[in-house]
């Protein structure tokens, strides 16, 4: 029953995580939105995102290894959920190292006059939401895959 409900857990907190992420890449795609309208939208992203998506994401892999460790049993579930976790950490390691950086810029940014690179770093910050967006997919497909094969197992 434990290792159903961390199933349960950690089918939730992806969903969730990777829900974030591809509900950032609907509504704070650049394309077509003058330098106003994107300052405003992604700092309003920053402030209500940050506060929430490293805890998601950190639990989401905590409770991703703590499935692979009770079904270890079964090599190939252990291996799709560490396949899981390596993608949801780099995931991670995209958002700290990369997505971050350039956000802790844009925030103080005055929305009615933004700096002369801005259009580059908005052009770098959303090639490197696509990466994170494309591992946390892939994360979150190795799990509904390693679900389904219980589901079928037994």
């Amino acid at each position: 029953m434990f290792a159903l409900m961390i199933d349960f857990a950690n089918m939730l907190l992806a969903a969730l995580l990777v829900g974030a992420l591809f509900g950032a890449w609907l509504f704070l795609n650049p394309k077509g939105v003058d330098a106003n309208a994107y300052v405003t939208l992604q700092q309003q992203a920053i402030r209500t995102m940050n506060r929430v998506m490293p805890a998601l994401g950190a639990a989401t892999i905590l409770v991703t290894i703590t499935a692979a460790i009770l079904g270890r049993a079964d090599h190939r579930r252990l291996w799709l959920l560490m396949s899981a976790v390596v993608c949801f950490a780099a995931s991670g390691l995209i958002t700290r190292f990369r997505n971050q950086p350039i956000n802790a810029i844009v925030v103080t940014w005055p929305g009615d006059v933004p700096p002369s690179n801005w259009t580059t770093l908005r052009d770098t910050w959303w090639r490197w939401h696509l990466f994170r967006l494309a591992t946390g997919l892939a994360a979150l497909s190795l799990l509904i895959a390693v679900t389904l094969k219980a589901g079928w197992s037994g």
